[in-house]
């Protein structure tokens, strides 16, 4: 094959983890927006450069801004190569992507190949990558998948967790999404991802599975804080099978203590989220649990919100949502310790595994 190759994205999937190094010659913004799983980031052109050459462009000529960023382009192609692959042997066989495979991939994939490394080019560049994820998720088959449903604080997130940990296949889409999936669900230390990057998330999770095992999936409203679940997944969510898992409300107090002890220490980050409620709740109620936050009596405040808020809210929307949950297995979960949830865990994966899986 002579190189460098030029392949589109659908022949290139079935080896996408066989090549020994995935590099995306966009800019900074654009690798942060969303990028094949897997890649590094080795611009050649930065953000301030495209704006110098872009500039260029516009107030000068064409041919100016080819010399300046031809200029550039050959000198970032070269620090990349002396910094990350000056050790690389002959065998070293890299995919390099950009926009939409013009110049930018096609400077850096035809230097590497003169080099003598098998280089290939993505036809079309991370615009044809983007295409081929959009129709996946419209299209695609999807995993048979058994959603964990019940109450805020009952322990659905930590399950899913344990259940990873022992094997069983789960698709997490709260932790794809950096959010616990409620208003008070944003997680102060990690910004959420990008539509674009939570939709990628999901595809590569889905084209991993087992298709012949269930996939464990909580069940999430459409949006997980500021991302939308996909609408073919979220129909075949809802239409799945369920299981109820069940624990007592002081219980679900401590785990949410547990698990929102940023609140604890932050408690004007709290009463800041809390305002987002008091078109539901009335100024007077967002004022009371303003005062409970402040006056560190978060186990009170948050035996109210489940009380007056999170339960109602779940009771309205479960058997809306998800048509099996009334045939729903009931898993009830006496404590929140290790043991329980792993005790739990192995029943379901148990439970799920096929005959095979059982003997091997």
């Amino acid at each position: 094959m002579k190189y460098p190759a030029l392949e589109n994205f659908a022949s290139l999937l079935p080896q996408l983890d066989q090549f020994d190094c995935i590099i995306d010659a966009r800019s900074e913004s654009e690798f942060a927006l969303d990028h094949i799983p897997g890649a590094i980031n080795c611009p050649v052109l930065s953000d301030p450069e495209r704006v110098r050459v872009g500039t260029m462009y516009k107030q000068i000529n064409a041919f100016e801004a080819k010399k300046v960023g031809a200029a550039l382009v050959a000198k970032n192609i070269a620090r990349h190569i002396e910094t990350l692959w000056l050790d690389k042997p002959k065998e070293w066989r890299p995919l390099v992507y950009c926009w939409r495979g013009g110049n930018r991939s096609g400077s850096m994939a035809l230097i590497l190949a003169k080099i003598g490394w098998p280089a290939v080019q993505l036809d079309g560049g991370y615009k044809a990558y983007r295409a081929h994820i959009s129709t996946a998720l419209l299209t695609a088959p999807l995993p048979e998948f058994k959603v964990i449903c019940g109450t805020t604080g009952s322990g659905k997130s930590r399950l899913l967790q344990v259940l990873d940990s022992i094997g069983a296949q789960v698709l997490d889409l709260e932790q794809l999404a950096a959010h616990r999936g409620s208003v008070l669900g944003n997680l102060p230390s990690k910004p959420q991802p990008s539509q674009k990057m939570f939709e990628t998330l999901i595809w590569e999770k889905l084209r991993r599975f087992d298709p012949a095992r269930p996939v464990f999936v909580e069940s999430e409203s459409k949006k997980v804080g500021q991302l939308r679940v996909p609408d073919a997944l979220m129909d075949k969510m809802r239409q799945s099978p369920c299981v109820s898992l069940t624990l007592s409300r002081p219980n679900r107090v401590r785990l949410l203590m547990e698990d929102y002890q940023h609140f604890t220490e932050s408690p004007d980050m709290l009463n800041t989220q809390l305002d987002c409620l008091t078109q539901l709740h009335g100024r007077d109620k967002i004022d009371s649990w303003h005062a409970l936050a402040s006056g560190g009596q978060m186990p009170v405040l948050v035996d109210e919100l489940l009380a007056a808020h999170y339960d109602p809210a779940y009771l309205r929307s479960i058997d809306r949502n998800f048509i099996q949950v009334g045939q729903a297995e009931v898993v009830q979960l006496d404590d929140i310790g290790e043991a329980d949830f792993l005790a739990a865990a192995h029943h379901l994966h148990a439970a799920s595994a096929s005959p095979d899986m059982l003997t091997a």
